[in-house]
């Protein structure tokens, strides 16, 4: 008996298996970053228990923040690279063990030095997440639907903030355990969701039978940023090509403020509203605690329309999502300072900084391969994050210092409120 062997024929972009496989790997980069801030954003929680237990600055601990987030930035600019060389799949679940690890060894910090070490290397695992999950992405998603599909995945970050929160409130409040705990309980979470992901997700369409999908740019003036889909490259070749496009470096610059902005809420909304005597108010309606989830609950919100509209409202014009929305930012946090905390009216302010400051973070990203093209969106995404967390580290200790100085917690609102009209006015430029 012979046989006749044939090559399966790749399957059309079209295809409904396609489009499900599509939306599985997009909900499964979205589930495994879900879980990823458990490992990072849980620190302005820890800060009151440390303090009182190393007796430490708000100052100093703004500089192991500051330490954590040029560490991711570092991490960043290399490990995008990575991703565009090895693949997003096996680095971003990497990134989540190797996390969850560092997290654990920071819980048994016994001072400055053995806080700050740990936790600088903490940013750099941390940093095997972002831009090898938006790597993948960007192999199964074309350009009229980037905004979108980036919306929903920063839509998973903002929700991994609201997580973070709940999750160290419950450590402090709910079990009523240490500082230490809430780097050992909620970091679980990424653990599980790295190997979830590492399980679920594939590359790239060819490595379920499909055919590649052209994801191309966005317009005719970056294809010379490009890269073909035959045409191999070394990563220094790839590092010039992105630095070489101009409006990619100025989206990084208005990102650098726009991230500022987001970490001087994310660390010392939490510092605030713990360090108030708000809950001892006779018109405090909620504990002060559970009033700063209404941030990241804002934040993960306004991810996922800012995404949606740049691709529907301004035809994928990124840039005019990105400054309305930080316009308003500016706006809300003005309003936020003004205005009594734990009133209903303060909590609705609060939901509306996260929700304008962090929403324009799915247009940035979406940029990336608008810009440069699918094959070097890695690239691309880290040398953008590199620049938001070097912009974010340096606000940190400023920040703590200015607190310290004034006792005054509320005065972070109107720091936001200007990084954000920075951020605006740069976002100007990247006009195409």
């Amino acid at each position: 008996m012979s046989y006749v062997y044939t090559t399966p024929v790749p399957l059309v972009a079209t295809d409904t298996s396609f489009r499900r496989a599509q939306w599985r790997m997009l909900l499964a980069a979205m589930l495994c970053y879900l879980f990823f801030y458990t490992g990072r954003q849980t620190f302005g929680f820890a800060i009151p228990g440390i303090q009182k237990e190393f007796g430490l600055s708000k100052e100093t601990l703004g500089w192991v923040s500051s330490a954590m987030l040029w560490s991711y930035a570092m991490g960043q600019a290399i490990n995008g690279n990575l991703a565009d060389k090895f693949g997003g799949r096996r680095i971003m679940s990497l990134g989540a063990i190797l996390s969850c690890f560092a997290n654990w060894v920071v819980s048994f910090s016994s001072g400055f030095g053995s806080l700050i070490f740990p936790w600088a290397v903490n940013g750099y695992f941390q940093a095997l997440g972002w831009a090898p999950g938006s790597r993948l992405l960007s192999n199964w998603w074309g350009i009229g639907e980037r905004g979108k599909v980036y919306g929903f995945y920063v839509f998973a970050a903002g929700c991994a903030s609201v997580l973070s929160y709940i999750t160290s409130i419950a450590v402090l409040d709910v079990l009523h355990l240490d500082w230490r705990w809430i780097f050992r309980i909620p970091v679980l979470l990424m653990l599980g969701g790295g190997i979830f992901f590492y399980l679920v997700a594939r590359e790239r369409p060819e490595d379920l039978g499909f055919k590649a999908l052209d994801t191309g740019v966005a317009n005719q003036g970056d294809k010379a940023h490009a890269v073909l889909e035959n045409q191999h490259e070394s990563s220094w070749t790839r590092y010039k090509a992105v630095l070489k496009n101009w409006r990619l470096i100025v989206a990084a610059l208005s990102l650098g403020f726009q991230n500022a902005a987001r970490y001087g809420l994310i660390v010392w909304v939490p510092v605030h509203f713990f360090g108030s005597n708000w809950a001892k108010s006779p018109d405090a309606f909620i504990d002060p605690k559970w009033i700063s989830v209404a941030l990241p609950v804002g934040m993960a919100i306004g991810a996922l329309s800012n995404g949606w509209i740049s691709d529907k409202l301004f035809g994928s014009k990124r840039y005019k999502a990105i400054m309305l929305y930080m316009v308003l930012g500016a706006m809300t946090s003005v309003w936020m300072f003004t205005i009594p905390g734990h009133s209903i009216l303060g909590v609705m302010a609060l939901f509306l900084c996260g929700f304008f400051v962090y929403g324009p973070a799915s247009s940035f990203w979406a940029l990336c391969p608008d810009l440069v093209g699918s094959r070097r969106a890695g690239t691309a995404t880290g040398i953008m994050n590199f620049a938001s967390y070097l912009f974010a580290g340096l606000g940190e200790p400023l920040i703590g210092r200015m607190l310290d100085t004034s006792g005054n917690t509320a005065l972070i609102f109107p720091i936001v409120a200007v990084s954000c009209v920075i951020s605006a006015f740069v976002a100007m430029f990247i006009k195409r």
